[in-house]
């Protein structure tokens, strides 16, 4: 096995290039932010939808695009609001008095990149249009069901569910969602570069595309494979499987539990580990890789009790103490 981690990490060495190049291309215009940066490539890279969450303001949607115009590919913006139909989204039939048929004009989503803007201010008919097109990669139109083009991610941002004019997602579609990113304000340095080069009439910084989707599929197959030892499988599962029975891990949180993750939470945190090693220039996944992708694999697939409410404690507290207390191989 040692051969073909060698060879798999000369490989990640030869692409890592491209890499270094997207990432070169998104620090022209986005100043900090690397976690939700770093977080959308791995999304993009395990094939994997990303809901990012954070007050207005924080550069979720210019990531989005930059990144969008950073990849050779199909871009559309959908603006989520409380009048949205599914017709918008996926398309509709238009029917033609003069033949007397009917002709599907297909909706926005049929692009290679969504972003979803401000998501949860949509009612459930959107979401639940929107949810087909996640899960199945297809969306159906009267009777036909058309598939979406490969590559296809939804890059999701929505508010945080105190502020009006709202809806909270439902928890089935949550669940598609591979990662769950929380973006907080940049620090003081880093707010001084934007400021000095976005408090401009016109800041918008051009970007070169580096990146098709033949080269994505290519790193999502090296993504596949990248090496993970049997002991740090065994670490996925206990760590998935301490958020359902913590009791066996030695953790009293049971009572702060409603639902734990369920097993899609052990393939996305294999997924997304192998891919964040690549991001780091390496053939193989160390526990700190899951240790790292780990809260935003989990952090919407951790359902809290009242009791944990009551006691202000969050999601992010419980899995935190689910990496602190399982053993590391």
């Amino acid at each position: 096995m040692e051969v073909d981690v060698k060879q798999i990490s000369g490989r990640v060495e030869e692409e890592s290039k491209l890499i270094f190049e997207v990432k070169k291309e998104q620090e022209k215009v986005i100043v900090g932010q690397k976690y939700m940066m770093e977080r959308l490539l791995v999304g993009l890279l395990c094939n994997g939808h990303v809901l990012i969450e954070g007050v207005p303001g924080l550069a979720k949607t210019l990531a989005v695009t930059t990144l969008s115009r950073i990849l050779q590919t199909k871009f559309h913006r959908i603006q989520f609001t409380p009048d949205l139909l599914p017709a918008d989204l996926i398309g509709t039939l238009i029917y033609n008095p003069k033949t007397g048929d009917f002709t599907v004009k297909k909706g926005p989503i049929f692009a290679n990149i969504i972003l979803a803007d401000e998501i949860n201010r949509a009612p459930a008919k959107v979401q639940s249009a929107l949810l087909e097109a996640m899960q199945e990669r297809q969306v159906t139109i009267g009777e036909e069901s058309y598939p979406l083009e490969e590559p296809f991610i939804v890059l999701a941002t929505q508010n945080p569910i105190e502020q009006e004019g709202t809806y909270p997602l439902p928890e089935a579609q949550i669940d598609r969602f591979m990662l769950k990113l929380k973006v907080t304000y940049p620090k003081k340095g880093e707010e001084k570069t934007i400021v000095q080069r976005m408090a401009h009439s016109l800041p918008r910084t051009e970007v070169n595309p580096v990146m098709g989707p033949e080269d994505i599929l290519r790193l999502r197959r090296l993504v596949d494979e990248i090496y993970m030892d049997d002991k740090i499988q065994d670490y996925i599962i206990d760590i998935v499987q301490a958020t359902r029975t913590p009791k066996d891990y030695g953790l009293e949180l049971e009572e702060y539990i409603r639902y734990g993750a369920s097993p899609r939470a052990s393939i996305y945190l294999t997924m997304t580990s192998k891919a964040y090693a690549l991001l780091q220039g390496r053939g193989y996944v160390t526990p700190q890789d899951i240790k790292t992708v780990g809260p935003d694999v989990l952090r919407h697939r951790v359902i809290i009790s009242y009791e944990a409410e009551a006691e202000d404690m969050t999601s992010e507290d419980i899995i935190q103490k689910i990496f602190d207390n399982v053993e590391v191989p």
